[in-house]
């Protein structure tokens, strides 16, 4: 007698092996996101409940550190309790309350709870969260730093505000399609420390890697809107904000391995140094996160940052052929920087200082950003303007006017182009579609 197997119908046997298949898959991906509520109840925290006032003071400088507030705040909402709409090229998501309110926000949660969702992205009721908080990054937060985060959450005055429903395209919000991307793209890393490393190197590596997220946006995302890993600095384009986050180990993007040290803290701090100044999301964290950290960390970020960079080879340098640009675009870029950009960035790029010797309107010869094989940074900042963040360390930032209403899309390729072959650049033309492109993703 042959075995059951064998006498199957090759047409039932394919059915049955796929159904097993996708039976394992199931399991699997079951295993990888809820497998760990298997066994002994969890430690839930301190059994007394109490929490020290330096552990509160923690959480505070935690949070800050996280920049937690400027995505868990709507604008001009209450701070804290959520409700801030999130854009990602599969729709909206809305950022949770975090105020200890027992019906909307965290007041039923233990610190245990607070925890998973840090280190698996996992709610209390074990309904897995969308990627755009970046639990791939507060999964390598310690415990006890995200028991201290918890403890100050606690002290916050509690608000009744429900988080409004993700709009998310159907099946991206759904928690299969969210277990199956976890499984390709997801697992909690608690941060290891490099024994090879000083002590100040790895308190770098782990505020740049967790709290700062720094790779959730200089990292690139596949299609599927996963970013590199928590390590990976390589830089991309952030979707729908609509901006690049420079290579963070290349020194052509980003300058960090040839800066000196104290100027890579001083922008970090500040917002400015002497050669560089920051703008856009950058300007941003560093106006609500980095401008608040104590001293001796934004050095240890530095000095991770400078590692990095320093450490990583140089990209073999590609052929940079003479720019060919057209007599009429030529033309209509030298008309438009002698119009409008002359006067604050010199006849020949070279920028303006204040009195004090501070960069007033930065260098446009030779700068960076002018060069990046990505434009998309140089015209944000021509249609929008860029302002930097007021600072204690620079309080009075100097900024450029938006041209959104003034300059047409050739108008701003001309000039662009122009940034990008004058004074002995040989950076690529800017095109009025790469303009529009952007202009029209802004809604403008």
């Amino acid at each position: 007698m042959t075995g059951w197997g064998r006498s199957m119908h090759p047409v039932r046997r394919l059915v049955w092996v796929t159904l097993s298949s996708l039976l394992v898959l199931a399991l699997g991906v079951a295993w990888d996101n809820w497998g760990d509520l298997i066994g002994p109840p969890a430690d839930t925290g301190s059994p007394t409940g109490q929490t020290s006032e330096a552990q509160i003071g923690q959480g505070r400088y935690l949070a800050l550190a996280g920049n937690c507030m400027a995505c868990h705040t709507a604008r001009g909402g209450v701070p804290w309790a959520g409700g801030r709409r999130i854009d990602t090229p599969f729709g909206g998501v809305y950022s949770s309350n975090l105020t200890p309110d027992p019906a909307t926000g965290l007041g039923r949660w233990n610190a245990h709870d607070f925890w998973q969702a840090l280190h698996r992205g996992r709610s209390k009721d074990g309904r897995l969260l969308a990627p755009a908080f970046p639990y791939n990054h507060t999964s390598v937060i310690t415990r006890a730093d995200s028991d201290a985060i918890f403890a100050w959450l606690q002290t916050l005055p509690p608000v009744a505000q429900a988080q409004p429903p993700h709009t998310l395209s159907w099946p991206v919000g759904t928690q299969p399609a969210l277990a199956i991307w976890r499984s390709l793209f997801f697992e909690p890393a608690p941060f290891r420390p490099d024994p090879a490393r000083s002590a100040e190197w790895n308190r770098g590596a782990y505020l740049v890697q967790g709290l700062g997220h720094c790779a959730a946006c200089h990292s690139p995302r596949n299609a599927l809107g996963a970013s590199g890993a928590v390590t990976d600095l390589s830089g991309g384009l952030m979707p729908v904000v609509n901006w690049y986050a420079p290579n963070l180990t290349r020194d052509a993007e980003s300058g960090l391995a040839s800066t000196p040290l104290p100027e890579i803290v001083r922008l970090l701090r500040t917002g400015a140094s002497a050669t560089a100044q920051t703008s856009g999301p950058m300007g941003e964290v560093v106006q609500h996160s980095l401008q608040h950290l104590q001293d001796s960390d934004v050095q240890a970020m530095a000095v991770y940052l400078q590692s990095r960079a320093q450490n990583t080879p140089p990209a073999a340098p590609a052929p940079t052929p003479a720019a060919r640009v057209s007599l009429p675009v030529s033309t209509q870029g030298a008309k438009v920087y002698e119009r409008q950009c002359l006067q604050c960035h010199g006849e020949q790029g070279e920028g303006m200082q204040t009195r004090s010797g501070e960069v007033a309107y930065p260098a446009l010869a030779g700068n960076r950003a002018v060069l990046l094989n990505d434009p998309t940074n140089l015209v944000q900042l021509v249609l929008y303007g860029g302002y930097g963040p007021a600072t204690a360390g620079h309080p009075r930032p100097f900024g450029m006017p938006p041209a959104v209403l003034e300059l047409d899309d050739r108008d701003i390729a001309a000039v662009l182009t122009h940034l990008r072959t004058q004074w002995g650049h040989q950076a690529g033309e800017v095109t009025p579609l790469q303009v529009h492109r952007i202009r029209a993703a802004q809604g403008r």
